[in-house]
């Protein structure tokens, strides 16, 4: 696709972005400090920044892993150090920050915190996995806790949080190191806890809901499970429908299309049936890579740089082009994000933004 714009000087970092409106937010680093920028979304040009505390260095790459989050007129972010932040959307100006870490007793994932924060409501949740405390709850306006959930003590994966309405029960779900689980979003109550899916290693992939059901996948030869939820005396349980070794996602996501799941297992990019896990097709595609789905198509980003792009369907896999983006010396991580006939591609400092409307 045309390029229309690519901006170097990001720092290090995985993350992938938050588009809203005429800016673009991603989070990198400058000098030590790990960074939030605002970019302007025509041009590329960094309208802002603000250092939100140390930078991190580890063997895989350095610095954050997450996506800031856009509230209106606010922007939250999370840094690999565990340090949280409101910010103005406007002009990067602090309106409360804490170390989730320190606050809550949580101890640093190997490959460092890779959470983007959720917002719900007038409450944000994050995962310090400290004792008691494995997802907690703030004021979005004031970083108090409203609530930490007692009966959750374990450390954080590298997922973040969804949250969804199941018969009325409002349920935060998430990946933690040991487990899949779920919690009341009114009071931080644990409902159920589900490890079947989940590896010693890195439980990375984001759960996938939909219509009282919840779709969970690991890697390091482990693989996905779906739960059904239904409610139960105020709270609700999980039940195993199926698991299945056909989607074993390591940390590039996998997408629900119109009742199937799209991701890579290991490093095979699969379909399989949302509701059966019947494997529908698989193909090498770009290796081993992201995924995200907008406009009936699947955007891949293969990890040794191909960008891929190919139909949404369980018919078979059908690719409708590639590209090969510069070298940046790790593997390109971050997920490709579309966002207004606009394709955007980070890969550590760089970032490049593309032209795919339809002609």
């Amino acid at each position: 696709p045309a390029q229309l714009w690519s901006i170097t000087g990001l720092g290090e970092g995985y993350g992938s972005m938050a588009v809203i409106g005429e800016r673009v937010y991603v989070q990198g680093t400058r000098g030590e400090a790990s960074v939030i920028y605002s970019l302007n979304r025509a041009d590329g040009r960094i309208v802002w920044s603000a250092a939100l505390g140390p930078k991190v260095k580890e063997g895989r790459g350095n610095g954050p892993r997450s996506t800031p989050t856009v509230d209106g007129d606010k922007v939250y972010v999370l840094t690999e150090n565990g340090d949280l932040a409101c910010l103005k959307a406007s002009d990067g100006g602090r309106l409360w920050n804490k170390n989730i870490l320190k606050e809550f007793g949580g101890d640093n994932p190997y490959w460092l915190i890779s959470e983007s924060p959720l917002i719900d409501g007038d409450r944000l949740f994050v995962s310090p996995g400290g004792r008691g405390a494995g997802i907690v709850a703030l004021d979005k306006l004031t970083g108090k806790t409203i609530w930490a959930a007692k009966e959750l003590s374990d450390t954080a994966g590298y997922s973040s949080s969804i949250v969804a309405d199941i018969s009325g029960i409002r349920t935060v779900m998430n990946f933690t190191s040991k487990a899949a689980v779920g919690v009341r979003a009114s009071d931080g109550k644990l409902m159920w806890s589900y490890r079947r899916a989940a590896n010693g290693t890195a439980n990375c992939a984001t759960p996938v809901y939909s219509d009282n059901k919840v779709f969970f996948t690991s890697n390091y030869d482990t693989g996905g499970a779906l739960l059904a939820l239904s409610p139960e005396n105020g709270e609700i349980r999980s039940r195993e429908i199926y698991f299945t070794r056909d989607m074993m996602n390591h940390h590039g996501g996998v997408v629900l299309v119109n009742g199937y799941l799209y991701g890579f297992s290991n490093s095979i990019l699969t379909c399989i049936e949302f509701n059966t896990g019947k494997k529908m097709w698989s193909h090498r595609s770009v290796g081993k890579g992201a995924i995200s789905y907008a406009d009936g198509m699947l955007y891949l980003m293969g990890e040794d740089n191909t960008v891929g792009l190919a139909d949404a369907t369980p018919e078979g896999y059908r690719e409708k082009g590639r590209f090969q983006i510069a070298d940046q010396g790790y593997h390109s991580w971050a997920h490709p994000v579309i966002s207004g006939g606009r394709l955007y591609i980070r890969n550590q400092g760089m970032l490049t933004s593309y032209d795919v409307r339809a002609k």
